[in-house]
């Protein structure tokens, strides 16, 4: 039997990067995509030494023509993470930059539906596909700043109910991943354009926010269940955080 393979969109960084070497270990042929084809590279190295398969393909997953050429070349898809997606800014409604706006959707939103409607023929005939949506629990419930970025993992979050609906009775599941507060290298920071200071604040007092390996064991156990195990959707979140305005931070001396 051929290796099953994996396209795990945003692996350069944090989440996806995590998510891919997870993957690999589980014996997935890793299909690594991101913009930044350096980090590509660098995880490609550490992955292949280790003795794990991956390929490497540059995608800006908003591009729909190289969404669908990428598409094209591949020889089978079994599982796909739609993992690329982010923040940016915390301004209020009334005062947000629609710009801002329109990347989270695009890159949350419009990039999952570009890879998943390019991967879906080779999902559904691989026998077996799954494709995980990757979105948050800011797609679940709102909070003040986050407009914005709320409505744009709802999106997302509507996707994978909705395709889960549709593809009732073909072999391919959908499961959706909902975390709450991760800490990663990267996506405060961009949030807050380079602020570290800002970006720090977030999980300031907070013990232990989940981290990048947290949400990527997550993600390969819900691959892993039997072909006939849905995990529709699974919250995840630090004890810390039991909602997403209520966080529990200690106290600094």
């Amino acid at each position: 039997m051929s290796t099953r393979t994996a396209v795990v969109t945003g692996a350069s960084s944090g989440i996806g990067a995590a998510t891919a070497r997870k993957l690999a270990e589980a014996g997935f042929h890793v299909v690594l995509t991101a913009r930044r084809t350096d980090r590509l590279d660098a995880l490609a190295k550490e992955l292949t030494a280790d003795g794990r398969s991956v390929a490497v393909h540059a995608l800006d997953v908003t591009d729909r023509a190289a969404v669908d050429s990428f598409a094209a070349g591949l020889d089978r898809c079994d599982v796909l993470v739609n993992n690329a997606g982010g923040a940016v800014g915390s301004d209020p409604v009334a005062t947000a930059d629609p710009a801002d706006w329109r990347l989270m959707f695009e890159v949350n939103v419009l990039g999952v539906l570009n890879v998943t409607q390019a991967l879906l023929p080779a999902l559904v005939a691989s026998g077996a596909g799954t494709v995980v949506v990757l979105s948050s629990t800011a797609g679940l419930a709102t909070y003040e700043g986050g407009g914005g970025y709320v409505a744009a993992k709802h999106g997302a979050h509507v996707i994978a109910e909705t395709l889960r609906l549709e593809l009732n009775g073909k072999p391919v599941r959908v499961i959706e991943i909902a975390p709450g507060m991760v800490k990663t290298d990267e996506f405060a920071l961009t949030r807050f354009r380079g602020d570290a200071e800002r970006a720090a604040a977030v999980y300031a007092g907070v013990a232990e926010p989940l981290t990048a390996d947290d949400v990527a064991d997550t993600i390969a156990w819900t691959v892993g269940r039997p072909a006939h195990v849905n995990v529709d959707l699974l919250v995840l979140r630090p004890r810390a955080q039991a909602s997403n305005y209520k966080v529990y931070r200690e106290q600094t001396q």
